[in-house]
């Protein structure tokens, strides 16, 4: 729901609020170009003074103007002329008539209604609206992305669009609600919304006696010029008139005879909020204010950029599922939790399947969980599980909302997962649990899928029928992704004295048949990942990435398995020979940015996008990579590039281990133990730890740092929250 409050009137109003936004952020320069042009005013001037000087140079003065823009003004009618003119606050000498900018005039009426009149405010009200509900729901966003408000300074992970959107996101924000708050009110009170300010006229009676000079009179003395906001001069005509004086504090009147003032009608709090709206608005009288005000103005058609490439990217990686019923009309609700968005295909099948055999089906994330699915008969969960046994992208948030939501329906749980691994189908398990632990019904317990079968997929989907008193066949087909074509230009081979091949892998992408030219490769960064289609079967497998477009080629660690299709397939391979391949960007596993220290830790084929991230230190920041193998001289991978490494300074220090080394055999958690005052040093300066390897390395690595971190304070799981401990683990 929040997501859709906040995407939904960003796509609706995208023209509408860039053109709010580019024209607030070029009017906001303005109040920094009039201070720049207007004369300043003397701090001891009073108005009595300036209003001497102009009333020499014109008897027929009506009115002196301390404008927004920082002008004073004089309007006057001597007769044979008449006019507003500038005036010189030290002189009051005329600096020629005064006249707003048609540029000016333009775009502030471009900004405040679109040059359509009053229809045109109305639509710029509901922009400021949307841009209020845009930028508020950017921040609750944002925060739950980074874990609450309390950590939305941290560093912000993802793709390209992603850290420009919440970068640019959280510094704008506030500007963003503050101009959206204050543009409200100005509109509110334009369409007379607001109560009346003015407050109660006294009647006076002036003294009739002849004017004296108007230099003279205190009424007029006693105000700093810095202060006016308008004064009025009596009328020649009417002996009984007065001197009106309007200040920020409030409108006094004057006897032009005795200089008395004869009342004193304080600014009401509602003047004074509107005249604290209007400089929070403009930034008049405030131009630092306007400039930033404008640059985050100027933020918005980037953040409306990166916010549309980000829906589109959503929307395409999601299946279109059709007949998808509203859910307060569906006898079966499918909730999905999925990472790569294969788990969607699986649900697609399913609702496909449903709503053949007559039900009224909707499907949804588990993320968008509310009570109205929960009133739904029944519900089927279909889960995968990420990483260490973890909660989905589309499902991060269900545990936590399901706990406070009423409903039990009868359920089903499917998970989806990897058998090989420790925490095959974790997630999915502690789903179940918690609907078992609500009372929920079960119409099957609880199964799991390994490596995405569709023959397991289809036999639950006959036993689902059985619970449903019909048949239901699932024939489920993967889609295959898209791929490209890559061609191996170079491997070397390591570790086969010990049984444990690992090889490196070049691949560049094939030259133009036509042209000969060479082929384009995919943008990626090392640390990415990706994935490769074995000739015969469907499902990718995903390797580390160890290199980056700069360098010129796809450069990958391939330990050879026993019974590995791929792995068996790329160590076959020889130059020449193609695969088909695809890049999954993996932001989360990058080394921040910044000067600060890294701490990279591997073993085995691990090393490939930790050789990748020195590779890339052409800057020179601080590095120190653990690393360990079998042996030094049979499998030491990338030994004489990080040789080459350490001496230009990309790589700071370097320390190995090998499991079996005759000199001395050692692990590379051994090594972190032995340098644990050092290490704990460097994580004192904010130093970064990145680990790639396999999962037992990576807890051998976890329970030799523990004891590092904890004299500091800290723990592993509070630096993963920071970002500052991160893993990949296979």
């Amino acid at each position: 729901m929040l997501r859709r409050l906040h995407g939904l009137p960003g796509i609706a109003l995208a023209l509408a609020l860039a053109v709010t936004a580019l024209t607030g952020a070029v009017l906001s320069v303005q109040p920094a170009l009039d201070r720049a042009a207007a004369p300043a005013i003397p701090a001891a001037a009073s108005v009595a003074d300036l209003a001497a000087q102009v009333a020499a140079r014109h008897p027929g003065v009506s009115a002196i103007r301390l404008r927004a823009d920082g002008s004073l003004t004089a309007a006057f009618d001597d007769g044979d002329t008449r006019g507003v003119e500038r005036i010189d606050p030290a002189t009051g000498a005329g600096l020629g008539p005064y006249a707003v900018s048609e540029t000016t005039r333009f775009f502030t009426n471009l900004h405040r209604s679109f040059l359509a009149g009053d229809a045109g405010r109305v639509a710029a009200a509901i922009g400021a609206l949307a841009m209020l509900g845009v930028s508020v729901s950017g921040l609750m966003l944002l925060a739950r992305r980074l874990g609450g408000a309390g950590a939305l300074l941290r560093p912000i992970r993802g793709t390209p669009a992603q850290r420009w959107h919440g970068e640019l996101g959280r510094l704008a924000a506030v500007g963003l609600i503050m101009s959206s708050l204050t543009g409200l009110w100005m509109w509110a009170g334009t369409f007379g919304l607001l109560p009346e300010t003015t407050g109660a006229n006294s009647a006076v009676a002036a003294s009739g006696g002849a004017p004296a000079p108007v230099g003279t009179l205190t009424g007029l003395r006693a105000v700093k010029l810095k202060d006016l906001r308008e004064l009025s001069f009596p009328d020649p005509a009417g002996p009984a008139d007065v001197f009106t004086l309007v200040t920020a504090d409030g409108e006094r009147l004057v006897d032009a005879a005795t200089g008395a003032t004869l009342a004193m009608t304080p600014a009401t709090a509602l003047e004074r909020m509107n005249d604290l709206v209007r400089m929070l608005h403009t930034g008049r009288g405030a131009w630092v204010l306007g400039l930033l005000l404008g640059l985050a103005s100027a933020a918005v058609p980037v953040l409306a950029a990166t916010g549309f490439a980000l829906w589109l990217r959503r929307r395409a990686a999601r299946p279109r599922i059709s007949a998808n019923v509203p859910v307060r009309r569906a006898d079966t609700v499918i909730l999905v939790g999925s990472e790569g968005n294969s788990t969607w295909g699986f649900a697609g099948t399913l609702h496909t399947a449903l709503v053949a055999a007559g039900h009224k089906v909707h499907t949804a994330a588990m993320n968008d969980v509310t009570a109205a699915h929960l009133s739904a008969p029944r519900v089927l969960v279909l889960a995968a599980t990420y990483g260490e046994g973890t909660a989905p992208q589309s499902a991060k948030h269900f545990l936590s909302r399901l706990a406070g939501l009423p409903g039990q329906p009868a359920v089903a749980v499917l998970g989806f997962g990897d058998r090989s691994f420790p925490h095959f189908c974790r997630f999915a398990r502690a789903v179940a649990d918690a609907l078992e632990a609500r009372g929920c019904p079960q119409l099957l317990p609880m199964k799991r899928i390994d490596r995405r079968s569709a023959q397991e997929f289809a036999q639950w989907g006959r036993d689902l029928g059985g619970a449903l008193g019909h048949d239901l066949v699932l024939t489920h087909v993967a889609e295959p992704p898209k791929t490209m074509p890559l061609v191996l230009a170079g491997r070397e081979l390591y570790g086969e004295a010990v049984g444990a091949p690992v090889a490196i892998l070049r691949f560049q992408a094939p030259a133009d048949p036509r042209t000969g030219a060479p082929g384009r490769l995919p943008t990626f960064e090392a640390g990415d990942l990706v994935g490769i289609v074995p000739p015969g079967d469907y499902m990718p497998r995903f390797y580390s990435l160890a290199s980056s477009t700069r360098d010129g080629v796809l450069e990958i660690c391939v330990r050879l398995r026993a019974d590995g299709l791929c792995s068996t397939f790329l160590h076959g391979l020889r130059p020449g020979g193609g695969i088909d391949a695809f890049i999954r960007e993996n932001p989360a596993f990058r080394p921040a940015k910044g000067r600060g220290p890294l701490i990279l830790i591997g073993a085995g084929a691990g090393i490939g996008p930790l050789a990748g991230f020195v590779r890339a230190n052409a800057a020179g920041r601080p590095v120190h990579l653990y690393w360990g193998g079998r042996s030094a001289a049979s499998d030491f991978l990338y030994e004489h590039e990080l040789a080459q490494h350490l001496a230009e300074r990309r790589l700071t220090t370097l320390r190995t281990a090998f499991s079996r080394d005759p000199e001395g055999s050692a692990y590379v958690q051994d090594r972190i133990a032995a340098d644990a005052p050092r290490l704990r040093e460097l994580v004192k300066q904010g130093a970064q730890i990145l680990v790639c390897g396999g999962r037992d390395m990576a807890e051998a690595v976890t329970r030799a740092l523990e004891p590092v971190v904890r004299p500091l304070g800290l723990d592993l799981p509070t630096l993963k929250s920071s970002g500052r401990y991160v893993e990949d683990v296979y």
